[in-house]
């Protein structure tokens, strides 16, 4: 006899499957936990990425657990630009945070995405580093400091967003001596000889390299001890089911030509995503898969919000990669360098799963520009004695050359490295013409803040309310693509002259700085246009009275514009002076006149502070390579 089915239960049955299928629908009870584990200056050299050398086997088995992206990038080789993206989804170059070490206002509506987590319910902690080179609002953690944790939600049955950073893979990790030995204690060591089957051929093969080589793979291993305490956490408190874990860097390996590039030494990152099987959609997150896809870091933000049913609102330029209703797949990665510390230097940079395209407007600088941090590093300084003593490789010598090319093209299947520039091969002019356009193109729809020079943001910020809101007012609708082509135009030759002169009398003084560093790059070729430079030595923007004074330099005719740089450094505003002193720095023995100027603005002085001591360090440099010796100013 068929038994009966109560009504009552019928009912209830009915309305359990409408909880759950609500709760599925994204209701706080049933959404994921998401973990985020963050390290600094690592490239994917480690085990799952094929690395032989590597020991690493916590990530590895990460990887078998999830997703590995062989395709993750930043959007900057150094920390805090790339941390300003992640946490907001923006380009640091629409930010305004594209300098190092600089501060922007966040303009509204953008706001970083935990602020968006935490009104849909979750427990958000970050522990600790922030950096992101604005203010954070208020309502960005419920905690952020060294003691976050999702173990400190008030509710057990809270969804968390935990971001847990480990800063022991840090370059000072390398080259300081007792942080090394603090954070490798207990950990056995790679043979040095053996991990240099991996060095770099922009590095030279000696004790010296192979010693920071070895290092950087035994704080990986650190690391990697960090990641599986971290994961076994999650285990004990029966989470691990209930939690996406997402592991990757913050830009590339903290040595030369990698940290602070837009290689892929310094942007390519590991990505490893683990997704337990409840929250998967389709095929995402399925164990031992390997991605080709082009990911940016912005792009995480995006895709946490996906995963946990939050929207991801208009203003955000990363795209979700996870979860449902995806946008189409990334076609390139987009990268940018700016000012690192006291040097500037505008580098520009289109990846797609092949090629690197990469623009430097400013290719009259060094390749290698002298900067204070990095010259204390001990790999850094062997490259010094070695291109010193006239030894160095062919390699070496690229990364040491006094000028860079305006355009660098890299298939980086068959050249990793990036060592074999395809920007003058026939073979490849489509690519570079694609990959040409990518950028141009970025450059307007991003509003790349980064062609406005930094002192003139500054100013031009409290009026637009934010550097964000510069480029985006009105009146300035072209404006960006006006300052794109006369920074292009400044690259071009004596064949520009005619549109770089109209330029020169352009309203905007952005137009204007790039017209006169176009005529400054001529050289002596451009000496014609003399009369002309000298009338922007009174144009009411700094910047544009420096790049005049340095196209008069290079002219030969240095006798006014010397004075105009020294008014900049006594008198101008910090970001100038600056600048100011990089041009001193570049026109070398030209400078001599004004060698007892310098100095005074190395002595101490009430204003110190607020002069900035990235001029200090310019200056310095500049006195050591003129006359030998200078006052040492830390």
């Amino acid at each position: 006899m068929e038994r009966s089915f109560p009504v009552f239960s019928y009912l209830l049955l009915i309305l359990c499957v409408g909880l759950a299928g609500a709760c599925h629908d994204g209701s706080v009870s049933d959404r994921p936990n998401i973990l985020w584990l963050s390290i600094e200056d690592a490239s994917p050299h480690l085990g799952c990425y094929g690395d032989p050398y590597a020991t690493t086997p916590h990530v590895d088995r990460l990887a078998e657990e999830g997703v590995l992206y062989r395709n993750a990038f930043t959007t900057a080789g150094v920390c805090a630009p790339s941390r300003s993206a992640i946490i907001t989804g923006m380009y640091q170059t629409s930010l305004g945070t594209h300098h190092m070490r600089c501060r922007a206002e966040l303009p509204e509506p953008v706001r970083p995405f935990p602020v968006y987590l935490r009104q849909a319910g979750y427990y958000c902690t970050n522990n600790s580093k922030e950096d992101y080179q604005f203010t954070t609002p208020a309502n960005t953690w419920d905690e952020s400091n060294s003691e976050a944790h999702w173990k400190n939600r008030p509710d057990g049955n809270q969804p968390f967003f935990a971001v847990f950073n480990y800063n022991g893979c840090h370059e000072s990790g390398i080259a300081n001596d007792a942080k090394y030995e603090r954070v490798t204690e207990g950990l056995d060591r790679h043979d040095r000889d053996l991990v240099s089957g991996s060095l770099p051929p922009y590095y030279p093969d000696t004790p010296v390299t192979r010693e920071d080589w070895g290092r950087y793979y035994d704080v990986m291993t650190a690391m990697d001890r960090w990641v599986g305490e971290h994961l076994a956490e999650l285990e004990e408190a029966g989470l691990a089911d209930n939690t996406i874990v997402m592991f990757w860097s913050d830009h590339g390996v903290g040595l030369p030509r990698a940290k602070r590039w837009l290689y892929d030494s310094g942007t390519r990152v590991p990505l490893i995503v683990r997704i337990p099987q409840r929250f998967r959609v389709d095929t995402q997150g399925t164990p031992g898969t390997v991605s080709n896809e082009l990911v940016s870091l912005m792009d995480l933000g995006p895709a946490v919000l996906n995963l946990t049913g939050s929207a991801v609102p208009d203003y955000v330029q990363g795209r979700p990669f996870l979860g449902v209703n995806l946008p189409e797949a990334r076609r390139y990665i987009f990268g940018a360098r700016d000012r690192m510390d006291e040097r500037y230097d505008i580098i520009r940079a289109v990846r797609d799963e092949r090629f690197k395209y990469i623009r430097n407007y400013e290719p009259f600088k060094p390749s290698y520009q002298f900067m204070n941090t990095p010259e204390k590093g001990r790999t850094m300084q062997e490259i010094r004695r070695v291109e010193a003593e006239g030894g160095a490789s062919e390699g070496v010598a690229a990364f040491l050359a006094q000028t860079k090319p305006t355009e660098e093209l890299y298939d980086t299947v068959n050249d990793p490295h990036e060592m074999n520039n395809l920007a003058n091969d026939p073979e490849f002019s489509e690519v570079l013409e694609r990959m040409r356009q990518a950028h141009n193109q970025w450059v307007v729809e991003t509003g790349d803040l980064g062609l406005i020079p930094e002192a003139e943001i500054n100013a031009r910020q409290e009026k637009a309310g934010s550097a964000w809101g510069i480029l985006r007012a009105e009146f300035s609708a072209d404006l960006i693509g006006q300052i794109r082509d006369t920074a292009s135009l400044s690259l071009q030759g004596s064949e520009m002259l005619p549109q770089l002169r109209e330029a020169v009398s352009h309203e905007d003084s952005a137009v204007r700085y790039w017209a006169a560093i176009g005529v400054g790059n001529l050289g002596e070729a451009g000496a014609s246009e003399a009369v002309l430079m000298e009338s922007l030595l009174t144009d009411q923007a700094e910047n544009v009275r420096i790049a005049a004074a340095r196209a008069l330099c290079r002219m030969g005719k240095p006798k006014r514009a010397l004075a105009v740089l020294v008014a900049i450094l006594d008198e101008g505003s910090q970001w100038a002076r600056v600048q100011a002193s990089n041009v001193l720095d570049e026109i070398d023995q030209q400078a001599v006149p004004v060698v007892e100027d310098m100095k005074r603005n190395l002595e101490p002085r009430e204003d110190l502070v607020q002069r900035g001591k990235y001029t200090v360090r310019v200056l310095n440099r500049a006195l050591n390579e003129l006359e030998g010796t200078a006052n040492q100013v830390p």
